[in-house]
């Protein structure tokens, strides 16, 4: 901008001035502009960001695990049942909101020295049944000696934010022990709350 004489000092704009429609340019310094004096919408805070469409909003929105908790069992479980009974393999865990969902993962072993069983395994939230009635979530047919790694999981909707017990059943299509966690190693359950 021409001007005639001494150059002008510069002044800081204000929050005043920004109510003022005449003002067409100027310098704003660091600070000026109080988080209050944005006209976006959404809570104004440290956790969230101004996005392009003037809102605030937290960062990645849905998919976040927001905890991880995990059971454990480190002993071979012999089972001589058609119907599912509990293995001890079981967790534990407090959704922190009633839209959250729970990631479960299972991983051990399973021995059957029988010819043509089937074994099923499934996972129980307190006293329901999470699988498909009596074949469970998982079925492994052996048509000899079955002595194998065994892992599954599953995604769950609980929709509470009481305490949940998650355990692990088992059972096989004919009387005769058949053994869970075989090899004595470390068996687990992971569950992940997975936010909304």
């Amino acid at each position: 901008m021409a001007y005639i004489g001494k150059q002008p000092t510069s002044v800081p704009l204000t929050s005043a001035d920004l109510e003022d429609s005449i003002v067409t340019s100027a310098k704003i310094t660091d600070g000026t502009i109080a988080l209050a004096d944005l006209s976006a919408t959404g809570t104004k805070d440290a956790t969230t960001f101004l996005r392009g469409d003037n809102t605030f909003a937290e960062a990645g929105g849905g998919g976040k695990v927001l905890q991880v908790v995990q059971g454990t069992i480190n002993s071979n479980v012999a089972i001589n049942s058609t119907s599912f009974v509990s293995t001890g393999l079981n967790v534990n865990i407090t959704p922190s909101a009633s839209d959250s969902k729970i990631l479960l993962i299972v991983n051990t072993h399973v021995d059957d020295a029988s010819n043509a069983i089937q074994q099923y395994t499934t996972i129980y939230r307190d006293a329901t049944n999470i699988g498909n009635g009596n074949q469970g979530l998982l079925s492994i047919y052996t048509d000899g000696r079955l002595r194998a790694g065994m892992n599954m999981s599953v995604l769950d909707s609980p929709a509470t934010t009481s305490q949940i017990n998650y355990e692990v059943y088992f059972r096989s299509s004919s009387a005769g022990d058949r053994y869970f966690n075989s090899e004595n190693s470390l068996a687990t359950i992971i569950a992940m709350e997975i936010g909304a």
